[in-house]
């Protein structure tokens, strides 16, 4: 799995078209950064940029951010709509696909320590990097912003975690942070009436609404707001309960709907010894923001949300309970809208959830995969959506020969050059064998006399999409493996140092050129032990594919094994080479029997 994270710096300018380019210009120059998304807004005098590279290089692309934004903007001319306390008000990583989020608050906090070491900027660190559970919340760490940045600096509480303890008046201060990832996800309603938008994301967000009375169905907005009595009574806000203290409703409100009312209560800002105003009713979702507005461009109410954490409320649960809503109140939901990007891992579980309700096999091709969570969630009624630029961490097959068509592959092995060769074909003949054992799940989960067996064709489906997919890698990979063969063979070789250099240079890289093709018998081994699971329970109309497949599996690996021999004389290792004799002899040993016990039972059902 590619390993990406993503940085979402917001910087205190939003006007100067011209400086905010500057600093991007600067993130770009780092190599292995694509940048995603800037967002600039006038009013709130603020950019909010989107950036993404592997964790080795994004630290060093949003230090050079801060430093360049900390040399033009100048806070002391500061005036903006929005929070802020420094040029870099904000720089948070997010882990997006191969990391944890350990590993982005070990960023920030090397990032922030360089911030306040080299530009002498103050930095605190917030959320899941944070120093104290005290620094968590980003309200708190920003809490008077940039103007009493002077005597919050001189309190020793509020000392930063990195950076000199003075107020830079220039810069400000910064915070750097690890979070989760933020989508920003609207739907679409069929309406231009903003009340319909707001009724619905009342519902749903985590902060809910006022309890109402009377006249509720099927529009809650027009009861009768149900306040907190003055005889000093406690209202449920979920049911007709009343309590006569705070500890006998939060009691009541642990038992009857499972939560923490204390909590609950410091999160909307009621004080639980003398509680006034109205009564809140829960939302539905935890880590969810959400209001109606209308988008004149679209001619239409939109429920507009923040989702900051999609593995507690993903975008298409939320989705689905806002159709549930909408259609107690006679409003079609028409489509959605992801703003910005979505991360892979959201994504793929939104079509597996769609794949599952129509009891489709859930082992697609990922472009299949993808394509279903667009069609489900209506994600291109207002826009175009593609998925490559709009998914981060989508699982991508990259190579010169991999995208070749089957004609010209064919034609590019026949000429009289040494690669793609033997190692090449055998990963494509694993592959093959692995995509049959995929289909013919596939097509079996698609028929009513298999809804028994549904979950493990998808199972099956799903490690056949996987293998397919690593050993398509693998026709490319093994012809990179010998990359290193070839560039040993052309170092100098003039001196006796230089030769001997160069002869470990060459035994090393026959090793690397053996360890491929090992890799790619492993995953033929595994393309038929798929056959060995589908060929029992296969329709019969099918054997002849878990057939087929098994034999292409196990001629991958016969052939991949070939070019693990051949290159072992090479190594001059002789426990290196009886290590990977005893590996590859296992592996054989067990591709051949699979194939035996496949070929046996396809003989046997295609004799009836």
């Amino acid at each position: 799995m590619e390993r990406i994270v993503e940085c979402v710096p917001n910087f205190s300018e939003g006007r100067d078209e011209a400086l905010i380019k500057d600093i991007t210009d600067v993130i770009e120059s780092v190599s292995g950064i694509t940048l995603v998304d800037v967002d600039p807004g006038a009013d709130t005098n603020r950019t909010v940029v989107t950036f993404v590279g592997s964790p080795e290089v994004i630290g060093e692309a949003a230090f050079l951010a801060v430093k360049r934004a900390s040399e033009l903007i100048d806070m002391r001319q500061h005036k903006g709509a929005h929070p802020r306390f420094g040029a870099t008000d904000v720089c948070p990583f997010v882990p997006v696909s191969g990391v944890t989020m350990e590993d982005c608050a070990e960023i920030a906090r090397q990032v922030g320590k360089r911030i306040g070491d080299e530009l002498g900027i103050p930095v605190y660190l917030y959320e899941h990097a944070a120093s104290s559970p005290g620094r968590q919340n980003l309200a708190k760490v920003r809490a008077g912003e940039y103007e009493a940045l002077p005597e919050r600096l001189a309190d020793p509480e509020w000392k930063p975690d990195f950076g000199p303890a003075e107020f830079n008046a220039g810069a400000g201060a910064t915070a750097v942070g690890a979070r989760e990832f933020l989508i920003a996800y609207n739907i679409n309603l069929n309406t231009s009436d903003r009340r319909y938008a707001t009724e619905i994301a009342y519902e749903l967000r985590e902060r809910g609404r006022w309890k109402r009375a009377g006249n509720t169905e099927p529009f809650y907005y027009k009861g009768d707001v149900v306040k907190f009595p003055e005889d000093g009574t406690y209202p449920c806000g979920m049911c007709d309960v009343v309590g006569e203290s705070f500890d006998e409703l939060a009691e009541h409100y642990s038992e009857a709907h499972g939560g923490d009312l204390r909590e609950r209560y410091k999160f909307i800002g009621i004080d639980p010894e003398n509680p006034s105003g109205p009564v809140f009713k829960d939302g539905q979702f935890k880590e969810m923001k959400g209001m109606g507005w209308v988008i004149e461009d679209y001619n239409r109410a939109q429920v507009t949300m923040n989702l900051t954490n999609y593995k507690i409320s993903a975008p298409h649960i939320v989705l689905e309970a806002a159709r549930e809503e909408a259609r107690k109140r006679g409003i079609v939901i028409t489509g959605s809208e992801i703003v910005g990007v979505i991360p892979y891992e959201a994504f793929h579980e939104a079509a597996v959830y769609y794949l599952r309700r129509m009891r489709k096999s859930t082992g697609l091709p990922i472009a299949d995969l993808m394509e279903t969570a667009v069609q489900s969630m209506g994600l291109r009624e207002v826009g175009d959506f593609v998925s490559e630029e709009r998914v981060l961490g989508m699982p991508k097959l990259e190579g010169p020969l991999v995208f070749r068509p089957t004609f010209d592959f064919v034609d590019e092995v026949s000429r009289d050059t040494a690669s793609p060769g033997g190692g090449s074909v055998a990963a494509l003949a694993g592959a093959l064998g692995g995509a049959l054992a995929a289909m013919v799940a596939n097509l079996c989960a698609g028929k009513g006399e298999f809804d028994d067996q549904y979950e493990l064709l998808c199972s099956i489906a799903e490690r056949g999409q996987m293998i397919k997919d690593a050993l398509i890698r693998g026709v490319d990979d093994d012809t990179k493996a010998f990359d290193s063969v070839i560039d040993a063979m052309r170092m100098a070789k003039d001196t006796a140092e230089e030769r001997e250099v160069r002869a470990e240079a060459m035994r090393e890289g026959y090793k690397s050129a053996t360890r491929v093709p090992l890799s790619n018998v492993e995953l033929c081994r595994d393309a038929l032990r798929l056959c060995n699971e589908m060929a029992p329970i296969a329709d019969p109309q099918m054997i002849s594919d878990v057939g087929a497949g098994a034999l292409l599996a196990n001629a991958g690996a016969q052939a991949a094994a070939y070019n693990v021999r051949i290159n072992l004389p090479h190594t001059k290792d002789d426990a290196f080479n009886a290590k990977m004799r005893e590996d590859v002899g296992a592996l054989l040993e067990e591709c051949a029997e699979l194939a035996a016990t496949v070929a046996e039972e396809v003989e046997k059902r295609l004799e009836g």
